[in-house]
């Protein structure tokens, strides 16, 4: 029997099969049960998942409340709609499970304060699970960072995102759970929209899908420095309902910083790096780093060494190599979800800007942080 139990809950977001593989791997850990109640909305087939990883018929629901009860999960991931993470935290908190939340962390910052309400009055733990907090290049380049190599971070250029859903004529989904995106005509395009990847009020579009993710690991990079202000403009195609691309300038005390995010890019970058390449450019008060999606190297400029320098990239270890790991390493350890990006108060704030950036793409004005 495994030292921890774990629950997956909603399979909105076929992240989730990335996550519960990682319960498998782990050597204390095991699935103990799986749960959907909204099967017309999940990206991943809770059925295919349960014969992916051998989980009896018994183990399998269509109701959070028996999972939750006849199980009693030491940790339950979460892979709801994006719009209601909040709901699904406050539902699953009461009983006493930690949870690992899918990204991104929340729709508003309203959001975001309910989630955290809810674990701290349950006295749970709250990860929020980012996949580029697992990518080595990025971890290298915090690492850099918080040994002075470029010195003060001035300005971060981010750009992410994925070459299917900019090009959509129809959404499919493979056995698997995974997205793809064929030729059709309107009528499949009205059937695209019914995903909530397209569907803006409840988390849809490239700004949603890939803002938190940049602002979330620049605003660690940061030290948590946020900016003063946001001016973000998105573009919406004819054939979509939400939007494909954004730009989002951020205005710091040092200056501008650059978040842009795209469905649409020529090339996945898990298959081939598209230019512009997806991930970060980090300027420094004495140095840059090009820290870039997937890829085993960074590039570091320092003062010593203007001309540059490739720099193998870290080599991840336990437990700070996936969100399973950490959350087991703080229920053992007794302490809290501090971590960089899984942390939810960092996310929080984060969520600041996001908020900020939609709230300007609206009005076709700069946003003050602080509105």
């Amino acid at each position: 029997m495994a030292h921890y139990t774990v629950a997956g809950i909603n399979f909105a977001h076929f992240h989730m099969g990335d996550n519960l593989r990682m319960v498998e791997d782990h050597p204390d850990t095991e699935i103990v049960a799986v749960c959907d109640e909204e099967p017309d909305e999940s990206t991943l087939g809770v059925a295919d998942t349960a014969a992916e990883f051998d989980i009896p018929e018994e183990s399998v629901y269509d109701d959070h409340v028996a999972c939750l009860e006849e199980t009693e999960p030491d940790i339950v991931v979460l892979c709801p709609v994006p719009s209601e993470h909040a709901e699904w935290v406050e539902k699953v908190a009461p009983y006493g499970a930690d949870i690992v939340l899918e990204k991104p962390f929340a729709t508003s910052v309203a959001d975001a304060e309910r989630m955290l309400e809810a674990v701290d009055e349950a006295g749970v733990r709250l990860a929020v699970n980012w996949p580029l907090a697992w990518y080595p290049p990025h971890r290298t380049t915090k690492r850099l960072i918080d040994e002075g190599e470029i010195g003060e971070v001035v300005e971060i250029h981010y750009y992410d995102g994925n070459k299917g859903s900019g090009r959509f004529e129809q959404v499919e989904y493979s056995d698997s759970g995974e997205l793809h995106f064929a030729g059709g005509d309107q009528e499949d395009v009205a059937s695209a929209a019914k995903t909530w990847w397209h569907q803006a009020d409840r988390g849809g579009g490239s700004l949603y899908d890939y803002l938190g993710y940049g602002v979330t690991l620049g605003t660690w990079f940061r030290d948590g420095e946020l900016p003063n202000e946001v001016t973000t403009d998105t573009y919406l195609p004819d054939w979509s309902p939400v939007d494909t691309h954004s730009i989002t300038i951020a205005k710091y005390d040092a200056g501008l910083s650059k978040y842009e995010t795209r469905w649409g890019t020529f090339t996945d970058p898990w298959v081939n790096q598209p230019q512009p390449k997806c991930g970060f450019v980090v300027v420094g008060t004495e140095g840059t780093i090009s820290s870039y999606d997937y890829e085993g190297t960074i590039r570091v400029q320092t003062a010593d060494d203007p001309d540059g320098y490739e720099l193998d990239v870290d080599e991840l270890e336990t437990p700070l190599q996936n969100p399973i790991q950490y959350v087991v390493d703080c229920i053992e350890g007794d302490h809290a979800v501090e971590f960089g990006p899984l942390n939810p108060e960092l996310c929080r704030d984060a969520q600041r800007i996001v908020d900020a950036a939609k709230q300007s793409a609206e009005r076709g004005e700069t946003v003050s942080l602080g509105e």
